[in-house]
């Protein structure tokens, strides 16, 4: 029986090891997430970055987000997939890859996905990627679409 016990106890210390070490947590994304974004960080600037499997820019500006946090680790960047829950493996694969599974994620997890984004923003009509910085008085600024990195570095400096 102590064999077991032990058999057990080392499959489970691998699998809390490998969720840790190898997949994203995926917060589930559903009505009232957005405010609870905004009072988990209150008084913080960050980045709030939406994004998904199927949009090819998002993917490529993945290498450019994980340098961006590596230069600026102090830099709070939120990643939201605006993808269906039934991807959430994909999800967590791509931001395994791309080193962006130490930043907080967060997986759209209501079917209604046009009511989350109006609750993000309501000018705003699905188009990724989608950035927005918010300084410490969370007023924010909004762009789609790619942007360089000298783009961001200037938002984040303001």
């Amino acid at each position: 029986m102590p064999k077991k016990v032990s058999f057990l106890l080392l499959i489970l210390f691998m699998s809390i090891n490998f969720r840790a070490y190898g997949q994203p947590d995926l917060k589930p994304f559903v009505s009232g997430s957005y405010q609870q974004i905004l009072a988990n960080n209150a008084k913080k600037p960050f980045m709030l970055v939406v994004w998904s499997i199927d949009c090819s820019s998002c993917i490529k500006d993945m290498t450019l987000l994980n340098e961006i946090h590596q230069e600026n680790p102090a830099l709070k960047i939120v990643m939201l997939a605006a993808d269906e829950p039934s991807v959430g493996d994909q999800v967590k694969q791509i931001l395994s890859k791309y080193k962006m599974d130490s930043v907080e994620n967060w997986l759209f997890a209501d079917e209604n996905s046009e009511k989350l984004r109006f609750e993000i923003d309501p000018k705003w009509y699905g188009e990724l990627p989608r950035t927005y910085f918010f300084n410490a008085a969370h007023q924010r600024t909004g762009i789609s679409g790619v942007l360089s990195k000298k783009d961001i570095l200037a938002k984040i400096a303001k």
